[in-house]
């Protein structure tokens, strides 16, 4: 039995984020989790969450959710929205603690720290990355987000490079920083491990949405300039919805370039014919890149393919060596070496023995994190007896 907050003496936790389900992606599953951990742990927790259907629930979830009229932007529309409806409630949300896992409500928060009639009991925040260079860059932004880190009660990061990103431009998070590292989704079906006989055909699997950071161009160039015996073996699928203006025209021309290795483009799909999906693969590979000022700060889907026995190619950048050991779960290659990532999966390719092994080793490695021990570093809190792991 979970005890309410007041009971188990528990500040109430208030989760405001831009991005939840049924929005998919890193970010969103990190705030579920998170929402659903400290609510196990026995805080009374709501989440505030962008509009969405009313079908768009969990009937499982441990906490409460209150869908407020936003698209789930970071434009002024939304900060505007959001700015009003922390206003109205500000009696209530001083009496606990405000989290905010991602930097959509950061950005409303930068202005409304200035009010003293709204300032919550506790403030905690967590960066994922690709926003620390963004309010960095701006003059502006940055005093800005360096008050609110100042202002903050405790700080998280999912990797230790993003730890030290944040510290090099907002060195005032140092006496409160903690890791709060990704792990494998609560409703994550235990895979068993893999007994299939060689095939064919070996299929090279990336999952993400289709931008390009997410670097499929590049796994997808790699894989075409193996030789033409290699690429007549292979098959490269590709799941993940659009998300950038014309980036799935530009990689659907790309592989009707090269005839000779087979290329599906699977879109979106749910949880339980992705489950299949990587059952049905033999390497993971998402060469992610960093362009401008966004980077791939840890990487849980890394975690989701290491959890079904796939060896992973990847791009040494950013938080993606907190998520694969290179030589251990995968394979991990300097960014812009195009030469070496086509050696990396052509040994894998030839080499079923070191696919086996290193997914195996991904099996334990994947679960080695878990979401009540993050939520218990955000707010200082123990495990409780009987909740989830």
């Amino acid at each position: 039995m979970r005890l309410s907050s007041t009971a188990a003496g528990f500040e109430p936790v208030t989760l405001i984020t831009h991005e939840f389900y049924p929005r998919r992606g890193g970010i969103a599953t990190f705030a579920e989790e998170i929402a659903r951990a400290s609510a196990d742990l026995g805080h009374e927790v709501e989440v505030w969450a962008q509009a969405a259907p009313p079908s768009a629930r969990k009937a499982d979830w441990p906490f409460q959710l209150r869908r407020l009229p936003l698209r789930g932007t970071q434009d002024l529309s939304c900060q505007f929205q959001l700015a009003r409806e922390l206003i109205r409630q500000r009696r209530r949300l001083r009496r606990g603690t405000v989290y905010l896992p991602e930097p959509g409500p950061m950005l409303t928060m930068m202005l409304l720290q200035f009010f003293r009639a709204f300032r919550p009991q506790r403030l905690v925040l967590t960066f994922h990355g690709s926003e620390i260079l963004s309010f960095a860059a701006s003059p502006l932004r940055r005093r800005l987000a360096g008050g609110l880190i100042r202002r903050a009660t405790r700080v998280s990061t999912l990797s230790t490079y993003t730890q030290e990103l944040l510290l090099d431009h907002f060195p005032g998070a140092a006496d409160k920083i903690t890791l709060t590292p990704g792990a494998l989704r609560s409703d994550f079906a235990v895979v068993a491990p893999r007994q299939r006989a060689p095939r064919e055909k070996v299929v090279i699997l990336t999952v993400g949405r289709l931008h390009p950071r997410k670097g499929q161009l590049q796994t997808l160039e790699a894989l075409q300039a193996l030789p033409a015996s290699v690429r007549s073996r292979l098959e490269y699928w590709i799941a993940g919805g659009q998300s950038k203006g014309g980036y799935e025209e530009t990689l659907r021309e790309r592989a009707a370039g090269c005839p000779d290795l087979a290329v599906r483009f699977f879109g979106n799909l749910p949880d339980d014919e992705l489950s299949q999906v990587y059952e049905d693969a033999d390497i993971f590979a998402m060469t992610s890149l960093q362009l401008d000022r966004s980077v791939e700060g840890f990487g849980l889907v890394y975690l989701e393919a290491a959890a079904h026995g796939l060896p992973v190619v990847a791009h040494h950048v950013g938080g993606v060596a907190d998520a694969v050991v290179d030589g251990r779960t995968g394979l991990l290659v300097p960014e812009n070496r195009p030469a070496q990532l086509a050696a990396a999966f052509e040994r894998l390719i030839h080499e079923r023995d070191l696919r086996l092994r290193l997914g195996e080793a991904g099996r334990e490695w994947a679960r080695r994190n878990c979401w009540k021990a993050s939520a218990a570093a955000l707010f200082q809190t123990a495990p409780m007896e009987g909740g989830r792991d």
